[in-house]
């Protein structure tokens, strides 16, 4: 029998490492490609410098998501730091008034040396503080306020063309149906509506709770070609609008907004206003 191919779960760990760090530098990016900031504005609120900023955004233009990924050292594994030590540094980066680096590795090294650790370099406590989620930062230095009137946008949903702006939800429809175990139980829907049609675009219906798994089949068939010539509705949004639903918040839909460059927008919590239209469905 031809043997199983094995699995190395540290490849695996480093392939989200890779893609985590792709996802912080499109972060910086991101609002010079979808919010028409100026490169130079957006690398200087992220506190990056502007020829790194152009890099990743070649390389993004050329090679997508994947161009991102940092490109690893032969000898990038020999040292790690132990974790206690790294939230150390990221609990002082998000102390208010921020402390400077300088100030953050004098810090750090006095505690390493205390308890018999490796001093890390200066690099290495910079690259940790720039790896911070910039939407953390804001929360933890400006305040909820700035929080939600930075990154928790309000939609008023008025999309001039199809496609311009997809919404997805989920609701448990009213109706019972059989599982396998022959109990009668009550099935959930996940529907991804077009906002200038009012059509849907894909849907889902399935058992148990929602989760990024069935937001990715919606998403897929609404983005896909359907046989069915009676229902034209596919291609890629502009802006996917979605609320703070834990499978609507997963890496994976974000991955894939950067991945496809759709826009990924959260409804504000606590912000009726904020919320989408929503579509009456009729079965036959």
């Amino acid at each position: 029998m031809p043997k199983r191919p094995l699995i190395d779960p540290l490849t695996d760990m480093r392939k989200d490492r890779m893609m985590d760090e792709a996802m912080r530098r499109f972060s910086v990016i991101r609002p010079h490609l979808e919010d028409d900031v100026s490169l130079t504005a957006a690398a200087r609120a992220a506190e990056v410098p502007i020829r790194t900023a152009q890099r990743w955004l070649s390389r993004y233009k050329t090679e997508g998501l994947d161009g991102l990924n940092r490109r690893r050292r032969s000898d990038g594994d020999r040292r790690k730091l132990p974790d206690e030590l790294v939230r150390l540094i990221e609990g002082m980066a998000l102390r208010k008034p921020r402390p400077s680096c300088a100030a953050i590795y004098r810090r750090i090294a006095a505690v390493a040396t205390n308890q018999d650790w490796h001093i890390p370099s200066y690099s290495t406590v910079w690259s940790i503080i720039q790896a911070l989620d910039p939407a953390m930062v804001t929360l933890a230095q400006e305040g909820a306020a700035a929080y939600r009137d930075r990154y928790e946008l309000i939609y008023r949903h008025r999309a001039a063309a199809p496609n311009a702006l997809w919404q997805a939800d989920h609701t448990m429809l009213d109706m019972l149906i059989l599982d396998a175990d022959g109990t009668a139980v009550r099935p959930w829907l996940t529907a991804i509506m077009d906002d200038h049609s009012r059509v849907i675009a894909g849907y889902l219906v399935f058992l148990g709770a929602p989760s990024a798994l069935q937001t990715a089949l919606a998403l897929r068939q609404a983005i896909w070609r359907k046989q069915n010539p009676d229902w034209p509705v596919c291609g890629i949004p502009e802006v996917l609008y979605v609320d703070h639903g834990s499978d609507f918040t997963s890496d994976h839909l974000d991955q894939a907004a950067a991945a496809l460059r759709f826009r990924l927008v959260f409804s504000a919590v606590a912000r009726p206003q904020g919320r989408g239209r929503h579509c009456q469905l009729v079965f036959a």
